[in-house]
Protein backbone atom coordinates (compact mmCIF):
# COMPACT_ATOMS: atom_id res chain seq x y z
CA UNK A 1 0.00 0.00 0.00
CA UNK A 2 1.54 3.24 -1.08
CA UNK A 3 0.35 6.45 0.32
CA UNK A 4 0.09 8.66 -3.36
CA UNK A 5 -0.71 12.27 -1.65
CA UNK A 6 0.28 12.50 1.84
CA UNK A 7 -1.51 15.37 3.75
CA UNK A 8 1.02 17.68 5.64
CA UNK A 9 1.40 16.40 9.20
CA UNK A 10 2.03 18.52 12.25
CA UNK A 11 4.38 17.96 14.32
CA UNK A 12 5.74 19.21 18.47
CA UNK A 13 2.32 19.70 18.99
CA UNK A 14 1.06 19.60 22.53
CA UNK A 15 -0.81 15.99 21.30
CA UNK A 16 2.02 14.69 19.32
CA UNK A 17 4.80 15.33 22.48
CA UNK A 18 2.68 13.75 24.73
CA UNK A 19 2.96 10.41 22.36
CA UNK A 20 6.38 10.77 22.09
CA UNK A 21 6.89 11.36 25.83
CA UNK A 22 4.70 8.42 26.53
CA UNK A 23 6.25 5.96 23.38
CA UNK A 24 9.69 6.93 25.53
CA UNK A 25 8.16 5.59 28.87
CA UNK A 26 7.07 2.64 27.04
CA UNK A 27 3.60 3.59 28.10
CA UNK A 28 0.35 3.76 26.09
CA UNK A 29 -1.48 6.82 26.38
CA UNK A 30 -5.23 6.68 28.32
CA UNK A 31 -7.95 8.78 26.40
CA UNK A 32 -10.84 8.91 28.98
CA UNK A 33 -13.84 10.55 27.94
CA UNK A 34 -16.57 13.01 29.02
CA UNK A 35 -19.35 14.97 27.03
CA UNK A 36 -19.16 19.15 27.44
CA UNK A 37 -22.29 20.05 29.59
CA UNK A 38 -22.81 16.97 31.81
CA UNK A 39 -24.18 16.28 33.90
CA UNK A 40 -23.90 20.12 33.92
CA UNK A 41 -21.31 22.72 32.41
CA UNK A 42 -19.42 23.18 35.58
CA UNK A 43 -19.48 19.76 36.44
CA UNK A 44 -17.37 19.31 33.05
CA UNK A 45 -14.52 21.87 34.10
CA UNK A 46 -14.26 20.04 37.05
CA UNK A 47 -14.75 16.43 36.00
CA UNK A 48 -11.22 17.05 33.37
CA UNK A 49 -8.81 17.97 36.08
CA UNK A 50 -9.87 15.26 37.80
CA UNK A 51 -9.49 12.51 35.00
CA UNK A 52 -5.98 14.13 34.92
CA UNK A 53 -5.10 13.58 38.12
CA UNK A 54 -6.61 10.10 38.16
CA UNK A 55 -3.69 9.48 35.05
CA UNK A 56 -5.67 10.37 31.97
CA UNK A 57 -3.15 11.44 29.43
CA UNK A 58 -5.22 13.04 26.91
CA UNK A 59 -8.90 14.10 27.54
CA UNK A 60 -11.46 13.59 24.81
CA UNK A 61 -14.72 15.84 25.22
CA UNK A 62 -17.95 15.20 23.48
CA UNK A 63 -19.48 17.90 22.19
CA UNK A 64 -23.18 17.60 22.44
CA UNK A 65 -25.42 16.96 18.82
CA UNK A 66 -28.84 15.68 18.66
CA UNK A 67 -28.19 12.65 16.32
CA UNK A 68 -24.41 10.83 17.78
CA UNK A 69 -24.95 8.23 15.40
CA UNK A 70 -22.04 6.47 16.13
CA UNK A 71 -22.50 6.28 19.99
CA UNK A 72 -24.46 3.74 22.06
CA UNK A 73 -27.24 4.45 24.64
CA UNK A 74 -24.58 5.50 27.47
CA UNK A 75 -23.44 8.52 25.50
CA UNK A 76 -26.35 9.42 23.82
CA UNK A 77 -28.05 10.07 27.26
CA UNK A 78 -25.40 12.30 28.06
CA UNK A 79 -25.61 14.24 24.77
CA UNK A 80 -29.59 14.68 25.55
CA UNK A 81 -28.16 15.59 28.99
CA UNK A 82 -26.39 18.37 27.76
CA UNK A 83 -28.52 19.87 25.28
CA UNK A 84 -31.10 20.20 27.83
CA UNK A 85 -29.14 22.26 29.49
CA UNK A 86 -28.31 24.28 26.49
CA UNK A 87 -25.16 23.36 25.85
CA UNK A 88 -23.69 24.44 22.22
CA UNK A 89 -20.39 23.91 20.80
CA UNK A 90 -19.72 27.85 21.08
CA UNK A 91 -19.87 26.96 25.07
CA UNK A 92 -17.84 23.90 24.88
CA UNK A 93 -14.73 26.17 23.37
CA UNK A 94 -15.30 29.18 25.90
CA UNK A 95 -15.32 26.16 28.59
CA UNK A 96 -12.02 24.87 27.34
CA UNK A 97 -10.82 28.50 27.29
CA UNK A 98 -11.62 28.66 31.05
CA UNK A 99 -9.69 25.37 31.54
CA UNK A 100 -6.73 26.44 29.97
CA UNK A 101 -7.22 29.32 32.02
CA UNK A 102 -6.77 27.83 34.70
CA UNK A 103 -3.77 25.27 34.72
CA UNK A 104 -5.32 22.23 32.14
CA UNK A 105 -1.98 21.84 29.93
CA UNK A 106 -2.96 18.24 28.78
CA UNK A 107 -4.01 17.64 25.33
CA UNK A 108 -7.73 18.24 24.89
CA UNK A 109 -9.64 16.59 21.54
CA UNK A 110 -13.09 17.45 20.52
CA UNK A 111 -15.47 14.53 19.65
CA UNK A 112 -18.53 15.73 17.88
CA UNK A 113 -20.07 15.58 14.13
CA UNK A 114 -19.89 17.14 11.05
CA UNK A 115 -22.88 19.58 10.30
CA UNK A 116 -22.14 21.99 14.18
CA UNK A 117 -18.56 22.03 12.55
CA UNK A 118 -19.87 23.45 9.06
CA UNK A 119 -22.87 25.56 10.01
CA UNK A 120 -19.83 27.21 12.36
CA UNK A 121 -17.45 27.75 9.39
CA UNK A 122 -14.87 25.20 9.09
CA UNK A 123 -11.96 27.65 8.76
CA UNK A 124 -13.72 29.67 11.70
CA UNK A 125 -14.13 26.96 14.10
CA UNK A 126 -10.74 25.33 13.11
CA UNK A 127 -9.28 29.17 14.14
CA UNK A 128 -11.54 29.20 17.39
CA UNK A 129 -10.40 25.61 18.57
CA UNK A 130 -6.37 26.80 17.58
CA UNK A 131 -7.46 30.13 19.88
CA UNK A 132 -9.02 28.56 23.12
CA UNK A 133 -6.54 25.56 23.17
CA UNK A 134 -8.20 22.46 21.43
CA UNK A 135 -5.94 20.78 20.26
CA UNK A 136 -7.54 17.96 17.68
CA UNK A 137 -10.95 17.24 16.16
CA UNK A 138 -12.49 13.67 15.93
CA UNK A 139 -15.52 13.33 13.57
CA UNK A 140 -17.04 10.11 13.26
CA UNK A 141 -19.46 10.83 10.50
CA UNK A 142 -17.31 12.90 7.92
CA UNK A 143 -15.33 10.41 5.60
CA UNK A 144 -11.96 11.15 4.79
CA UNK A 145 -12.45 11.20 1.44
CA UNK A 146 -14.39 14.42 1.54
CA UNK A 147 -12.56 15.96 4.73
CA UNK A 148 -9.91 17.58 2.94
CA UNK A 149 -11.32 21.58 3.24
CA UNK A 150 -11.57 21.01 7.13
CA UNK A 151 -8.01 18.96 7.11
CA UNK A 152 -6.61 21.61 5.36
CA UNK A 153 -8.31 24.50 7.88
CA UNK A 154 -7.00 22.22 10.49
CA UNK A 155 -3.70 21.90 9.72
CA UNK A 156 -3.62 25.46 8.76
CA UNK A 157 -4.19 26.82 12.18
CA UNK A 158 -2.50 23.46 14.32
CA UNK A 159 -4.90 21.25 14.61
CA UNK A 160 -5.18 17.51 14.35
CA UNK A 161 -7.98 15.97 12.19
CA UNK A 162 -8.32 12.50 13.82
CA UNK A 163 -9.65 9.92 11.53
CA UNK A 164 -11.17 6.64 12.66
CA UNK A 165 -11.02 2.70 11.12
CA UNK A 166 -12.83 0.15 11.93
CA UNK A 167 -11.97 -3.88 11.37
CA UNK A 168 -13.95 -3.72 8.43
CA UNK A 169 -12.54 -0.79 6.96
CA UNK A 170 -11.17 -1.65 3.06
CA UNK A 171 -7.45 -1.43 1.99
CA UNK A 172 -9.06 1.60 0.08
CA UNK A 173 -10.56 3.53 3.14
CA UNK A 174 -7.32 2.53 5.52
CA UNK A 175 -4.86 4.08 2.49
CA UNK A 176 -7.39 7.24 2.36
CA UNK A 177 -6.76 7.75 6.34
CA UNK A 178 -3.18 6.94 6.47
CA UNK A 179 -2.40 9.60 4.11
CA UNK A 180 -4.51 12.39 6.11
CA UNK A 181 -3.96 11.19 9.42
CA UNK A 182 -2.50 13.52 12.03
CA UNK A 183 -1.86 12.76 15.34
CA UNK A 184 -2.96 9.29 15.25
CA UNK A 185 -5.16 7.18 14.21
CA UNK A 186 -8.83 6.49 16.18
CA UNK A 187 -9.11 2.41 15.55
CA UNK A 188 -12.48 1.34 16.83
CA UNK A 189 -12.28 -2.02 18.65
CA UNK A 190 -15.80 -3.42 17.31
CA UNK A 191 -18.68 -3.05 14.63
CA UNK A 192 -21.70 -0.72 15.52
CA UNK A 193 -22.07 2.02 17.96
CA UNK A 194 -20.18 2.60 21.02
CA UNK A 195 -20.55 1.31 24.85
CA UNK A 196 -19.15 -0.22 27.62
CA UNK A 197 -18.82 -4.33 27.11
CA UNK A 198 -18.23 -7.01 28.84
CA UNK A 199 -15.55 -9.12 26.32
CA UNK A 200 -13.65 -7.73 23.61
CA UNK A 201 -13.66 -8.13 20.07
CA UNK A 202 -11.34 -11.51 18.91
CA UNK A 203 -9.01 -10.84 16.04
CA UNK A 204 -7.61 -7.02 17.51
CA UNK A 205 -3.77 -7.83 17.37
CA UNK A 206 -4.06 -8.77 13.66
CA UNK A 207 -6.85 -5.63 13.03
CA UNK A 208 -3.91 -3.14 14.78
CA UNK A 209 -0.82 -5.18 12.74
CA UNK A 210 -2.97 -4.85 9.44
CA UNK A 211 -3.04 -0.85 9.99
CA UNK A 212 0.39 -0.56 11.80
CA UNK A 213 2.35 -2.23 8.97
CA UNK A 214 1.60 1.13 6.98
CA UNK A 215 2.06 3.73 9.09
CA UNK A 216 4.41 4.88 12.40
CA UNK A 217 1.95 7.03 13.35
CA UNK A 218 0.42 6.85 16.75
CA UNK A 219 -2.83 4.08 17.28
CA UNK A 220 -5.05 4.86 19.59
CA UNK A 221 -8.45 1.79 19.96
CA UNK A 222 -11.95 2.83 21.53
CA UNK A 223 -15.64 1.92 21.49
CA UNK A 224 -15.97 -1.19 24.30
CA UNK A 225 -12.84 -0.55 26.41
CA UNK A 226 -14.69 -1.02 29.91
CA UNK A 227 -11.85 -2.59 32.20
CA UNK A 228 -8.50 -2.76 33.99
CA UNK A 229 -8.36 -6.21 31.98
CA UNK A 230 -9.22 -5.15 29.14
CA UNK A 231 -6.96 -1.64 29.11
CA UNK A 232 -4.12 -3.83 29.92
CA UNK A 233 -4.46 -6.03 26.94
CA UNK A 234 -5.11 -3.75 24.43
CA UNK A 235 -2.25 -1.50 25.90
CA UNK A 236 0.33 -3.72 24.61
CA UNK A 237 -0.55 -3.26 20.89
CA UNK A 238 -1.56 0.55 20.48
CA UNK A 239 -0.08 3.81 21.40
CA UNK A 240 -3.72 4.81 23.41
CA UNK A 241 -6.39 3.74 25.01
CA UNK A 242 -9.69 5.36 24.84
CA UNK A 243 -12.72 5.23 27.97
CA UNK A 244 -15.68 6.56 27.58
CA UNK A 245 -18.93 4.40 27.87
CA UNK A 246 -18.24 2.64 30.70
CA UNK A 247 -16.65 5.74 32.59
CA UNK A 248 -19.75 7.50 32.31
CA UNK A 249 -22.17 4.65 33.18
CA UNK A 250 -20.30 4.93 36.16
CA UNK A 251 -20.41 8.38 36.48
CA UNK A 252 -24.11 8.25 36.08
CA UNK A 253 -24.52 7.32 39.70
CA UNK A 254 -22.96 9.55 41.45
CA UNK A 255 -23.74 12.34 43.66
CA UNK A 256 -22.80 15.77 41.86
CA UNK A 257 -20.55 16.46 44.81
CA UNK A 258 -18.44 13.05 44.59
CA UNK A 259 -18.26 13.26 40.33
CA UNK A 260 -14.19 14.43 40.47
CA UNK A 261 -13.13 11.86 43.42
CA UNK A 262 -15.00 9.29 41.68
CA UNK A 263 -13.83 10.00 37.99
CA UNK A 264 -10.03 10.31 39.55
CA UNK A 265 -10.71 6.97 41.37
CA UNK A 266 -12.18 5.31 38.12
CA UNK A 267 -9.33 6.23 35.94
CA UNK A 268 -6.63 5.06 38.50
CA UNK A 269 -8.43 1.75 38.63
CA UNK A 270 -8.05 1.49 34.87
CA UNK A 271 -4.55 2.14 34.91
CA UNK A 272 -3.89 -0.49 37.66
CA UNK A 273 -2.92 2.07 40.10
Amino acid sequence: MTATHAAPRLTNTRLTRTFEQLRAQRRAALLPFVTAGWPELADTERLVPALIEGGGDIIEIGVPFSDPIADGLTIQRTNQRALENGVTPRMALEMVARMRANGVVAPILFMGYYNPVFQYGLDAYAAKCAEVGVDGLIIPDLPPEESDALLEACVSHGIHLIYLLAPTSTPERVQAVIERANGFIYLVAVTGVTGARGELAEGLADYVARVRRHTSIPLAIGFGISTREHVARVEKLVDGVIVASALLNHLEHVKPDDLPAEAKGFVQALRGD
